[in-house]
């Protein structure tokens, strides 16, 4: 992509998730219709699927050759990453919309030919959004964010991962686990997996391993984490593939391989 073309397609994509941050935000306290997908606890509001519309007509309006994922599927059902894509998320985090009406984000990452060339994500109630375009670092508003540290040690590490890890599951023994959380220096559970990858970016958790995520969840935050020096991979170290779900591992590079190390001793 030209750098004319990726400077125009961020510049509108800048001012799309800041017109929905600020619809959202100005209806936040009305009243919500809100459903379940796949199970009880996997929830979307008539504002997911506002926002998502939003964008899905922004796009295809200005760039109607370009590809669009989404969680809500009003996007395009695709087989590859070829040609342009916008990876949609339209709340990440709806759960924590629905209880706290806080702790969510906006995100959307534009791939083109399978490289992340544009990330953002929006922390929609605090105002404040991450966001990178390839080769040209990673930004929190108007302050560019530092390349992570080289000399992290892993017991002085902070990570943000869920519950679900330290409990009985069919993928990584729970005991191996419950020793790592006690090795490290704390976790913190925020529910939000793309506010997640933008914490790490920023330098305030060292990393973050989630279970089953989509591409929507991750699409931004990886082009954000990768400005830093960062990387976002499975729990195995391998690319992920944005068309699948995956176990997801990000973190700083130097703790990587041994966080690795300790995931395979516990695999099952």
């Amino acid at each position: 992509m030209d750098i004319q073309m990726l400077d125009e397609i961020y510049k509108n994509a800048r001012e799309w998730i800041e017109i929905a941050g600020n619809n959202i935000r100005s209806k936040i306290n009305q009243p919500l219709t809100v459903d379940t997908k796949s199970n009880p606890n996997d929830l979307v509001t008539t504002m997911d699927k506002e926002t998502e519309a939003f964008f899905v007509t922004k796009i295809k309006e200005t760039y109607p050759n370009h590809f669009i994922i989404g969680e809500e599927g009003f996007g395009d059902n695709l087989a590859s990453l070829d040609g342009t894509v916008w990876i949609i998320d339209p709340i990440d985090g709806t759960m924590n919309f629905v209880h706290q009406k806080r702790n969510f984000a906006i995100s959307i990452g534009v791939y083109h030919d399978r490289i992340g060339e544009i990330g953002m994500v929006y922390d929609v109630m605090n105002d404040v959004l991450y966001h990178a375009k390839r080769g040209q670092g990673a930004y929190k508003n108007d302050t560019k964010l530092s390349a992570l540290k080289k000399d992290v040690v892993l017991e002085k590490t902070i990570f943000a991962m869920n519950h679900f890890w330290l409990c009985p599951n069919r993928l990584v023994d729970e005991i191996t686990m419950q020793k790592f959380v006690r090795y490290i220096r704390g976790t913190r559970a925020y529910g939000s997996a793309a506010l997640d990858l933008a914490y790490i970016a920023e330098g305030i958790t060292d990393g973050y391993l989630s279970l089953g995520l989509e591409p929507w969840d991750i699409a931004a935050g990886m082009v954000i984490v990768n400005e830093v020096g960062g990387v976002v991979t499975d729990i195995d170290g391998e690319p992920l593939d944005l068309l699948s779900k995956h176990h997801v591992f990000a973190c700083n590079p130097a703790i990587q391989g041994e966080v690795i190390g300790i995931l395979k001793e516990g695999r099952k």
